[in-house]
């Protein structure tokens, strides 16, 4: 699997950011999904004859595959359940008395969102990257980064009774160089 040029790299990968990793694809995927994804994405990035400058430029391109990994495997069940929604229709319903009672809170909030608005949100909010950054990862403009994390956040609140506003910290005011305000 990994090269030999590369083992140094996957070693310290494993061994320093696993955690992280793990962090990332858990908040986009949920707890049960969150291992084969990781695992998923490094089988992609360390299958490949590639080498890596640093191990940030492994992480990085670890991370990005396991974002767009999340996103591939949305679609998927997006076409899946519409699939399983018209064969429940023909066969008799399930006790509804038994159904859980939703839980108003953040992880269940995400899992409503779409796969690349949810991505966009946990890029952006819960690992803490910029909208440069978070578009970058995820291949899109900023400004659909903006658009779907503005889009996320509406349904949030709806979802949790919360007002959060996008973070404007990117933005830079007008007649002000980056880095000097």
């Amino acid at each position: 699997m990994v090269t030999k040029a590369s083992q140094p790299v996957f070693d310290a990968l494993c061994r320093e950011r696993y955690g992280r990793l793990m962090a990332l694809a858990t908040m986009l995927a949920g707890p049960d999904e969150a291992p084969d994804l990781v695992h998923d994405a490094m089988i992609a990035v360390f299958a490949k004859h590639r080498r890596f400058a640093s191990l940030n430029a492994a992480d990085a391109y670890v991370r990005r595959a396991i974002a767009t990994r999340f996103i591939d495997r949305g679609r998927r069940r997006t076409r899946h359940e519409a699939t399983v929604k018209r064969l429940a229709a023909q066969t008799p319903a399930a006790h509804e008395d038994h159904l859980p009672e939703p839980r108003p809170d953040l992880d269940l909030a995400l899992m409503e969102l779409p796969p690349r608005v949810r991505a966009c949100v946990v890029l952006r909010y819960l690992d803490d990257l910029s909208v440069r950054d978070t578009a970058g990862a995820l291949g899109l403009s900023e400004g659909a980064v903006k658009r779907y994390v503005s889009d996320g956040l509406a349904a949030l609140n709806a979802r949790l009774g919360t007002d959060a506003r996008p973070d404007d910290s990117d933005r830079v005011p007008v007649g002000t160089v980056r880095g000097q305000r």
